[in-house]
Parts: C-alpha cells; sequence; structure tokens
C-alpha cells in the first residue's frame, strides 16, 4: 500500500502508545452477532505486542464500546447494527486472553464508533505525551478507521498493524486498509511496525481459531 515513509512520520519514539480498539466478546467471540471473521485470530498479535508495549514502557491503552441498557445512547447505530455491548451483560468486557493489566489504561463507556468522542482518550494521551499511535482491534471498516481518522486531525502519528486488526468482511477490511494509508496512517505488517519501536512481536503461525462469517450490516442500513 501507498503510504508515508514510517520513518518520517514517527514523532519522538518514547513517546508511543498501544491502542486496542474494543477487543470485546461481542466483536470478537465466534457466535456473537457482530463478531468479525478474523477477530479470534488476532488476539495473540495484539498480545504478544502488548507484552512488548509493557516492557518498552509504552502505555497500553484499551477502548470500550458499552450503551446504556435501555438503548437511549445509540442514536441511530441501531437502524444499521443489532443491539450489542450492553453494560454489564458481558458482551461488553474486554475479552479474556487480553484482559487489561492493573498498569494498562481502559477508556470505558464508548457510545460512538469514533473513540475520542465523549470520551477522555485525547485528554489521556495528552497527559502522558503521547506522539505515536500504534493501532489495533476492531473493527477496521468502522470504529479503527473511524478513531484513526480523528486521530489523524488531532495530530496522533498513526501506525496501523495489518495483522492486528479485523473487518466486517475481508473486502471492506482491505478497503479500509487502503483508504486509511492514504494521508491518515501508515499502514504495514507487525514485525516491521515493531521494529521501528524497538518491539519484537510473535506473530502466530495459520490460525486454527473459528472463523465467524463476514457481517453484513456494516453496508447499510438494516431492511426492517
Amino acid at each position: 500500500m501507498e503510504g508515508p515513509d514510517p520513518r518520517e512520520l514517527m514523532g519522538d519514539p518514547d513517546r508511543s502508545a498501544l491502542l486496542v480498539i474494543d477487543m470485546q466478546n461481542d466483536f470478537v467471540l465466534p457466535g456473537r452477532p457482530l463478531a468479525t471473521p478474523r477477530g479470534t485470530g488476532i488476539i495473540p498479535v495484539i498480545a504478544s505486542l502488548a507484552a512488548e508495549a509493557r516492557r518498552k514502557g509504552f502505555p497500553v491503552v484499551y477502548t470500550r464500546e458499552q450503551h446504556r441498557a435501555d438503548g437511549s445512547d445509540y442514536g441511530i447505530e441501531l437502524v444499521f447494527e443489532p443491539q450489542h455491548c450492553t453494560e454489564g451483560s458481558g458482551g461488553d468486557d474486554i475479552v479474556e486472553d487480553l484482559t487489561p493489566s492493573p498498569e494498562d489504561l481502559v477508556i470505558q463507556r464508548k457510545r460512538r464508533y469514533d473513540a475520542f468522542l465523549g470520551t477522555d482518550l485525547d485528554l489521556s494521551l495528552r497527559s502522558r505525551g503521547i506522539e505515536n499511535l500504534l493501532v489495533s482491534g476492531v473493527c477496521t471498516d468502522i470504529c479503527v478507521i473511524s478513531t484513526v481518522q480523528r486521530a489523524r486531525n488531532l495530530d496522533y502519528r498513526c501506525f496501523v498493524i495489518e495483522e492486528a486488526v479485523d473487518g466486517t468482511s475481508s473486502e471492506r477490511h482491505e478497503a479500509a486498509l487502503l483508504c486509511m494509508s492514504h494521508v491518515f496512517a501508515y499502514v504495514g505488517k507487525a514485525d516491521e511496525i515493531a521494529a521501528l519501536f524497538g518491539m519484537n512481536v510473535r506473530l502466530p503461525s495459520a490460525s486454527s481459531m473459528p472463523m465467524a462469517p463476514d457481517r453484513g450490516i456494516a453496508s447499510g442500513p438494516r431492511t426492517r
């Protein structure tokens, strides 16, 4: 993919954070209505990145999409998607294999796709002097791209890790990566991006994890 020179884009490498977007049960576990096709397959990559980020002293920042049980905070989202990530349901929990460590930062009650909107994510990053965001999570074509676009407009330097994100379908995943690589972020392989920041990651072999079917709900409003 075309994109900026990653070394020109990078700010101070010591001012970096790993952003883990919405790796929650309702978006990842097979059988859940909004599970991405390869959500479970990216867990080992993110876990390796998180371990290395902690070793380097980089903040690991998780976001949690959460909604009130009465559905009052969804807005038009329910036109496009079924109810999900209800507070206290368990569906809003971060998947067990990525359980945050005590030193990690968890951004709660994310009500919209953009993780900056209505949360203290920007304040939390700026108070830590963060310049570079290593981006992982789901969904590439929804919350990831929305968050990256906002981050870029806030002058964060975004590095999207291909093997650490997954979309609602393979086609939309690839389309979102292509869009982000043009003026919004550097999109690259895990080993390449990790090396830029002095990290070592263990990439899993071809995953034997179960795959969920592609989600068809993101291409337009649901029919009633």
